[in-house]
């Protein structure tokens, strides 16, 4: 227990900034190596109000609410104050995350529109006057990431080919 509370003060939460997938994907390995995963994928169950538990059953549901809990206590802090009083389902950490999965991940049309945009930045992405190649190297490799991110099948050789014919003529 004293180990854990050392560790939980050194922890630093993913916040989420409206980047469902990149929020997500900290997040839940935030969860994963705290063990406690298991309650958001694939969840726990409650029993019914005239379902008798056995010793060991009453042990594992114990454990697993208070490991929700836990996990609930991180997805809070991580979950800014205006964003969490929109969510309605607040009851278990599942229903949490499922909540801002629907909420902000996006349907496929707005991901396939997302896409489309990101395909434009990349077809008009060019070194600006003045930029370092490391600057321009990590913008071509952000958008081309958010663009894998998407679904998009992006080889690397059409990234390598796109920064060679857009440096600036200092570099020809």
């Amino acid at each position: 227990m004293a180990g854990e509370s050392s560790n939980f003060s050194a922890l630093s939460v993913p916040k989420f900034d409206g980047d469902y997938d990149h929020w997500s994907l900290l997040m839940e390995n935030l969860l994963r190596s705290k063990e406690y995963w298991c309650v958001i994928q694939p969840g726990y169950k409650e029993p019914g109000a005239n379902e008798e538990l056995t010793g060991p059953q009453r042990k594992a549901l114990d454990e697993a609410r208070l490991k929700d809990l836990k996990a609930k206590n991180y997805l809070f802090q991580s979950i800014d104050k205006s964003i969490l009083k929109t969510i309605t389902q607040k009851e278990t950490a599942k229903k949490l995350w499922d909540s801002m999965k629907i909420k902000y991940q996006g349907n496929e049309r707005v991901k396939r529109a997302q896409l489309q945009r990101l395909r434009r930045v990349f077809e008009t992405l060019e070194m600006k006057m003045g930029e370092t190649v490391t600057d321009y190297f990590g913008r071509v490799m952000a958008t081309a990431n958010d663009m894998r991110n998407y679904g998009e099948s992006m080889e690397d050789v059409k990234i390598v080919e796109k920064i060679l014919q857009t440096l600036t003529e200092n570099f020809n």
